[in-house]
């Protein structure tokens, strides 16, 4: 959890925005079964929003923010560095989670070969 946490603070996310853990929520749990991408919104909202005593429709609007964040003023560049490609939109939050969860999981991956 600790690598998604620093990856979205580099990625200009500030920690005072909920969306910042629930961020980091759903990113882990992309992680552990990447199949809760095929259905974000009763699925992967719906854990995030249990796990942080919310509802799902209040885990998009803040994940919504946080994405909206980094793409207007946090590390665009990173953030297309981490897709690797560029990004001629902002990406949906689907498309966002899916993103970090693949940097972070290659990242983890990488280490288990190198060690």
């Amino acid at each position: 959890m600790d690598k998604i946490l620093e990856l979205i603070h580099e990625l200009g996310i500030k920690r005072t925005y909920v969306g910042y853990h629930q961020l980091a929520t759903a990113v882990e749990l992309v992680i552990e079964d990447e199949n809760r991408l095929l259905y974000v919104h009763k699925w992967l909202y719906t854990d995030v929003a249990k796990i942080h005593n919310t509802t799902p429709a209040c885990v998009e609007r803040n994940i919504r923010t946080v994405n909206l964040i980094c793409w207007n003023k946090g590390n665009r560049e990173l953030l297309e560095q981490i897709a690797g490609h560029p990004l001629d939109e902002r990406p949906g939050n689907g498309d966002f989670i899916d993103i970090l969860a693949a940097y972070i999981k290659n990242l983890s991956l990488e280490k288990n070969i190198l060690n």
